[in-house]
């Protein structure tokens, strides 16, 4: 391990000689500067097995990018840390630089910046188109994924070489990360552009489950005949797209994984960095694949207060059965919030443990209290869910164990599949 910290701080420094030809004798001086410190703290987390993150093996990706035209998927968890990140979302700046701004320094030929749902730098809301523009620090052009073109059209990519993408996912198939990469390389493999995936951890990769998506309910919160919760990282993910052949017209993408390091799916994984504005945390993160099924129903999972995805509840639901209230108000990542400015009666999920499987029990609750069961749910629902039948099942009466014993032939189908893509165990 050591031998190989040395090989890469030595190729390191070659390559910051060759990036530094076009800068000032001051910046080409701090630039090294940085990189001999991320070269330290490199050495120190390897040799303490912490996870390190595709973006921080710059040896493994810089030499890829050399003379070449880059396009950049990327939002405000594209970082490279340098030191050790700690327990809690959303350190101080001095914890990390975004990898747009490493790689401009290192005189990387960026020419674009492709920015998913919540944009480039994440405040956008769920389900806002985010627009086009130019990026503040950089000057780079931001192409959004998110509003008027969900994939990249040819005259975006034409003056581009390579793509890199490098996005911190939540695990579930309505997070639509998982979409835009779809698209990124779709799109990449028609313009025949290789993709370097720099891979993260999946902080819900410690399971799966879910009904299967059928395929004729695809949409953008749902591509692929996959679970809701997958559990696999970006990379995995990118490799069975291409391996299973979903591109359009069964078109490859020609594909590099940046591997993570210290980690399996089993490893426990603290997010840096909130994903997006209303998952602000570990607990949130949690809770997201089971309660984000309320988003298709006339239950609040909290958007408008400050534990979204951590509480839920309804105008509509028993206050003596549901004693918990809340009352929705716009804020950071919801501007218009259901049932804003109304009381709420729900539960508070903050205190609870840790989920190992999907929770049906919660919503299945919620309906069979709320008063009016006709308009419960809406037609989004079966978008979320990926199917009918989760919401005629519930209308019927099943309970959770007689709901999740029908998945089971479509699981065991689906880790089969996701076998042969696997990167960690």
């Amino acid at each position: 391990m050591r031998f190989n910290v040395v090989k890469n701080t030595v190729l390191l420094f070659v390559l910051v000689m060759i990036s530094c030809a076009n800068l000032s004798k001051s910046e080409a001086k701090n630039l090294k500067s940085e990189i001999v410190k991320q070269n330290e703290v490199l050495n120190k987390i390897e040799n303490d097995s912490t996870i390190i993150v595709g973006a921080n093996q710059m040896e493994s990706y810089l030499p890829l990018l050399k003379g070449k035209r880059v396009g950049i998927v990327a939002n405000q968890t594209s970082v490279i840390f340098k030191h050790n990140p700690t327990t809690s979302l959303g350190p101080s700046n001095d914890a990390y630089s975004h990898l747009v701004d490493s790689l401009v320094l290192l005189n990387i030929d960026i020419k674009t910046v492709f920015a998913p749902e919540h944009g480039f730098r994440g405040t956008a809301d769920a389900g806002e188109h985010v627009k086009d523009g130019i990026d503040t620090k950089t000057n780079l052009p931001i192409v959004s994924l998110y509003g008027k073109n969900k994939k990249p059209s040819p005259e975006q990519l034409k003056n581009i070489d390579i793509i890199i993408f490098d996005i911190q996912d939540v695990g579930a198939r309505f997070y639509t990360y998982i979409s835009s990469l779809h698209y990124v390389m779709e799109a990449s493999a028609e313009a025949r552009i290789p993709v370097i995936i720099l891979d993260r951890p999946n902080p819900n990769g410690h399971y799966i489950d879910g009904p299967i998506l059928e395929m004729e309910h695809t949409s953008f919160v749902g591509m692929h005949p996959i679970p809701v919760v997958h559990g696999m990282t970006i990379g995995e993910y990118a490799k069975m797209i291409n391996g299973e052949k979903w591109l359009a017209n069964g078109i490859q993408c020609e594909l590099n994984v940046i591997p993570l390091k210290n980690y399996n799916h089993c490893v426990s994984y603290s997010l840096p960095i909130y994903p997006s504005p209303n998952l602000p945390n570990d607990k949130s993160i949690n809770l997201y694949p089971s309660l984000c099924f309320f988003e298709g129903t006339n239950v609040s999972a909290g958007r408008g207060t400050k534990f979204p995805f951590q509480i839920f509840g309804s105008p509509f639901l028993n206050p003596k059965l549901y004693d918990f209230e809340f009352t929705p108000e716009p804020n950071f990542g919801s501007k218009y919030p259901k049932h804003q400015d109304k009381l709420c009666h729900g539960k508070n999920l903050i205190l609870t443990e840790n989920l190992k499987t999907l929770n049906l029990k919660w919503l299945i609750e919620a309906y069979n209290n709320t008063e009016n069961k006709a308009e419960f749910f809406n037609t989004f629902f079966t978008k979320l869910a990926g199917t009918k039948k989760l919401q005629q099942q519930i209308e019927a009466g099943l309970n959770e164990e007689q709901i999740k014993a029908t998945w089971q032939e479509g699981l065991k189908n689906f880790k089969k599949t996701k076998a042969k893509y696997l990167i960690y165990k």
